[in-house]
């Protein structure tokens, strides 16, 4: 499985990437393998309110239907659009065009507690 060494994990599968004062975020290869051919992404509403570790988004494929937990507390600044029409990019570029959302965090020591890269591959045990 790829896991990036720039990002950061949660241990229900969410990635985040730290970009300036915002976070993306998106479901680690490792979930969009586990959940195979994704059929619809229902994303959170910019402008929502997120706290840590809640219900965010709903992600459904052919197998089963997840939610996607809040990495951080914060508010909702974009969506990925381009999920409407293609939620397949989750799985054929989860790190890229599969993006789900960005958040402007709103508690800076929520970061501190994501896992690392090897934290994260310890806990998948890949």
């Amino acid at each position: 499985m790829n896991v990036p060494d720039d990002l950061k994990y949660t241990e229900t599968h969410e990635w985040v990437r730290l970009e300036g004062g915002n976070a993306r975020i998106g479901v680690t290869d490792h979930a969009q393998a586990e959940l195979t051919d994704v059929v619809y992404v229902e994303l959170p509403k910019v402008g929502a309110k997120l706290e840590a570790k809640a219900a965010a988004a709903v992600v459904e494929s052919v197998k089963a239907a997840g939610d996607i937990y809040a990495p951080l507390t914060g508010t909702v600044v974009a969506v990925n659009e381009a999920l409407e029409n293609n939620p397949a990019l989750v799985n054929t570029d989860p790190y890229g065009e599969g993006w789900l959302f960005v958040i402007a965090p709103e508690v800076p020591d929520e970061v501190g507690q994501l896992k690392d890269a090897a934290e994260y591959r310890t806990l998948t045990g890949e």
